[in-house]
Parts: C-alpha cells; sequence; structure tokens
C-alpha cells in the first residue's frame, strides 16, 4: 500500500513530527513538511530530514497522499477546517495527538466525504521538543495506537499497521476512542499530573544537591509543555479526574496502614506492586 512513490506531508514539524519524517526519509520516502517556523524549516531540508518545506504552501498540500499532523489537538481540528478544500480525493489523513475524543471524532464529522481521517497515537516522547531532538530510535521501543471508528475502512486501517511497521515500532494495537483516552488518562496523563505534584509539594531549590535517582526518575516528566498538556487534561479531564480520585484512593489507603501501625499490610501493598512490576517489565 505504501510504495516510493507514495508523497508524505509533516504538519507540524517538532518531535515527533519530525521523528517521523526522518524515519520515512532515511528509509527513502518522499517527505515535505509545513511548519510555521522557518528556522525548523530550514535546519529539516540542512539535515535531509525532509526534501522540502513550506510556512503555507497549498501545492505540497494537493499533492500529498498522506499527511500526518504532529499539532497540538486544537490547532489540528482548525487547520483541517481552513485547509481540507485543497485535499486530493482519496487522500488519508492521521495524527499524534494523546487525546482522540473531542478530536477525531469532531474532524470525522467536518470532514470531506471522500477523505479519510484515522487516528493513531506513537506513545513516544522525550522531556524536550522541536525537530532538532528528532529521533527515529525512539520509535524502537515504543508502542503505537490505531483508534478507527466506524467510519473508517479497513485499508486505513492497514495502512497505519504499514506504517507503524517502517516507522519501527515495537507494538502496533488497536483501541476505540473510548477505551484509548480511558487508557491514556490512566497511564499517561495520570503520571504526568503526579510528576507535577510532586514537584510542586516542595519549593527547596536545594533538592538537586541531595536527591537520588527514585526522585529525578519520578520527576522526569514534570518538565513539562504547559500549552500542550493543559489541553490535553481537559479534552480528557473526566477520565483523568477518576483516575486522579483512584490515585487518591490508594495513596490513603497506604497513609492508614501507616497511622494503624499495619506492618502486614504495609508489605502487601509493596509485594502487589512488585509482582505488577515483574509483569509489566516482562512485556517490555
Amino acid at each position: 500500500m505504501i510504495s516510493k512513490d507514495t508523497r508524505f506531508l509533516i504538519v507540524g514539524l517538532g518531535l515527533l513530527g519530525g521523528s517521523y519524517a526522518k524515519a520515512l526519509s532515511e528509509q527513502g520516502y518522499h517527505v515535505k513538511a509545513i511548519e510555521i517556523n522557518q528556522l525548523s524549516i530550514d535546519y529539516a531540508i540542512q539535515k535531509q530530514i525532509i526534501e522540502d518545506g513550506s510556512v503555507s504552501d497549498t501545492d505540497m498540500i494537493k499533492e500529498a497522499d498522506v499527511i500526518i499532523f504532529g499539532l497540538y489537538p486544537k490547532a489540528q481540528i482548525d487547520w483541517i477546517r481552513n485547509y481540507q478544500r485543497y485535499f486530493k480525493p482519496g487522500i488519508l489523513l492521521t495524527d499524534v495527538s494523546g487525546v482522540k475524543g473531542n478530536v477525531a471524532d469532531v474532524i470525522q464529522q467536518e470532514l470531506r466525504s471522500d477523505v479519510e481521517f484515522i487516528a493513531s497515537h506513537p506513545m513516544a516522547g522525550k522531556e524536550v521538543s522541536g525537530v532538532k531532538y528528532s529521533d527515529a530510535s525512539m520509535f524502537h521501543v515504543a508502542n503505537f495506537i490505531i483508534v478507527p471508528t466506524e467510519k473508517n475502512t479497513q485499508e486505513a486501517i492497514d495502512f497505519l499497521y504499514e506504517l507503524a511497521k517502517l516507522l519501527g515500532f515495537s507494538h502496533i494495537t488497536q483501541l476505540s476512542i473510548q477505551e484509548h483516552d480511558v487508557m491514556i488518562g490512566f497511564v499517561s496523563q495520570l503520571t504526568h499530573a503526579i510528576a507535577v505534584s510532586l514537584m510542586n509539594a516542595n519549593d527547596n531549590t536545594h533538592l538537586v544537591e541531595y536527591t537520588g535517582d527514585s526522585f529525578r526518575d519520578l520527576t522526569r516528566i514534570a518538565n513539562i509543555n504547559e500549552h500542550l498538556w493543559s489541553e490535553l487534561f481537559f479534552l480528557n479531564k473526566e477520565n483523568l479526574i477518576r483516575e486522579i480520585d483512584d490515585f487518591q484512593a490508594s495513596l490513603s489507603d497506604l497513609k492508614n496502614k501507616l497511622i494503624e501501625d499495619d506492618a502486614d499490610g504495609l508489605k502487601q501493598l509493596f509485594i502487589q506492586s512488585t509482582q505488577r512490576r515483574k509483569l509489566f517489565d516482562k512485556k517490555q
């Protein structure tokens, strides 16, 4: 389905968009990009991450067979509204957005009938941003989630399986919008909320002088893009609030074990968490 003649257009040449472009370009595919930052375009061309790029060249849109969106969710919706008149019939659109509800369904409702959008989510990233940090190798240990709806064709689903394999993802799976957003509320958004809360719980500026690996590991993702993550949190707030409630209940349970001097109960929590972590590690 994907051939060397397939023309990819990346819209939003940040870390993920740049990494997609790099992975595809390294394998000899045609990759161009639209990006509001001209410096990012210049860098990507110089490093041969893309063959060409523009701030707003509609000819690039017209010739694209596949568009991959590396934009914030709301910006992605607005961009499609403004530019879908330039899409060629039969073009396939996909994204990297961390939330699908109120995003993928909105796009599909407003999209032309001769164009297909199918949501996807690469579970990869770094605590840095921008195309200069693009790294195709980070996909090799990452999961890729395809999020189709009843509006999607089997051909589009098959295309994303093929794309994910080309990009080098280690595991590819498929979820509904609802399943995806529930899952992401726990494994991604709750973990970021915990890391942010931990960093905000103590304003001691000398922590760096005596902290250990456990604190660094727990707070690695607290280095966070406030614009993107606030948007993601609000788009998925019902799922995230429920996960926060469940986490607070679990933390309160541990606290009560301490208050009640319940050594056996505390040890059982440690045993359970260790067993669950071992099951997780087997999947890596």
